[in-house]
C-alpha cells in the first residue's frame, strides 16, 4: 500500500528520504520501499513517524484528512 503522505510530510517539512531513514535507523533505500508503496511500513514505524511530525498513524495512512493528533483524553 503506498502511503502518499509519507513524501508529503517528508518534503513538507524539507527533510531528505536519509534523514527520515537515520530517524527511523534503516536504510535509504529501505525508506524509499516504503514511500514507494513497495514495502509495507511496519507499525512500530509509522508510530515513530507520527510521534516525528506530530499527526495521527489515521492522517498518514490516508483513513482521516485531519492531522491533529488525538489528545490523551480520546485514548
Amino acid at each position: 500500500m503506498q502511503f502518499k503522505r509519507l513524501k508529503d510530510l517528508r518534503t513538507d517539512h524539507d527533510l531528505t528520504q536519509k534523514a527520515i531513514s537515520t530517524i527511523l535507523k534503516i536504510s535509504r533505500e529501505q525508506y524509499s520501499l516504503y514511500e514507494t508503496g513497495k514495502r509495507d511500513i511496519p507499525v512500530d514505524l509509522l508510530i515513530i513517524l507520527a510521534k516525528f511530525y506530530k499527526t495521527s498513524i489515521d492522517y498518514i495512512v490516508g483513513d482521516t484528512n485531519n492531522p491533529t493528533r488525538y489528545s490523551e483524553s480520546e485514548k
